[in-house]
Formats: C-alpha cells, sequence, structure tokens
C-alpha cells in the first residue's frame, strides 16, 4: 500500500510542476551567450577579464537580460577557451535598433541541421535557453536566425 501512496503522490507532485507559465526546462549544455543578466559583470564567468575578442555586454532589451559581447564578425564569437560550452556555430550580427554588432548561437537551417535537430526552435531552447525562439536578428541587411527570447 505504501507503494501505490508513493507512487501516487509521485505523479500528483509531477502534474502540479507541470502546470503554470514556466518554460520547460533546457536539457542540453547552454551556451554563455544567452544567459540571463543585469550587468556585463555577470557575463562569461569562465573567461579571463579582457580575453573575449569584444567587450562583454548584458542587453537589456530582452527580457531578464542577455549575456553577449561586441563583435566585427563570426571569428570573434568563440575566439578564447571557455567563451563557449558547445562547439555551435555563433552569428556575429545586429540586433534590432541596438549599435554595434553582437554573438548569438546561431539557428541558421544548416547549423539546426548540423546540430541533428529538425525544429530551430527546439535547438534554441536545448542549447541556448527553454525559453528562447529561433528569430531575425532584426539587423537590416546583415539579418541572422539567432536564438533570443
Amino acid at each position: 500500500m505504501k507503494t501505490v501512496a508513493a507512487s501516487s503522490a509521485m505523479i500528483a507532485t509531477l502534474f502540479a510542476s507541470a502546470c503554470g507559465d514556466d518554460p520547460p526546462p533546457s536539457y542540453g549544455v547552454v551556451e554563455q551567450a544567452g544567459q540571463p543578466c543585469t550587468d556585463a559583470a555577470q557575463c562569461y564567468p569562465d573567461v579571463p577579464t579582457g580575453a573575449l575578442h569584444g567587450d562583454p555586454t548584458c542587453l537589456d532589451q530582452a527580457r531578464n537580460g542577455y549575456c553577449t559581447h561586441t563583435c566585427e564578425s563570426d571569428a570573434d564569437c568563440c575566439a578564447v577557451p571557455g567563451e563557449c560550452r558547445t562547439a555551435f556555430p555563433q552569428a556575429c550580427t545586429p540586433y534590432e535598433s541596438t549599435p554595434g554588432k553582437y554573438c548569438f548561437l546561431s539557428c541558421e537551417d544548416s547549423d539546426v541541421r548540423n546540430a541533428g535537430f529538425t525544429d530551430a526552435v527546439a535547438f534554441c531552447r536545448t542549447y541556448a535557453n527553454a525559453a528562447f525562439n529561433c528569430k531575425s536578428s532584426g539587423g537590416g541587411t546583415q539579418n541572422r536566425k539567432i536564438c533570443v527570447p
């Protein structure tokens, strides 16, 4: 009887935790680009100060902040040890109306396929953040598909 009661309690807990507005958990190794922040000093804790190929930035346009850094080209993203936690490409692109260019986890079709995914949103939610989608960077003629909230 104890086993039935324990199983029932566990099932009830699972159903209760599945309700609400919380996004599903991310099951992959998440990138540092896209992590929540309120200040740039919170970004890239695994990288020595000054080592990034660009300035660490907390984009406050994104809900809960968005860790990234400035860049001139894709080669500036994932350029130093500890910066990226996966081998998936990052895109250096303008973001909406923010001046300059920043590193974002790329969800271009070929990058998503190369990662073994057919769904770009599932890719972003696995390797960036459980609440992210694959969207246009809004970078005008330099527009790219990136993982963002």
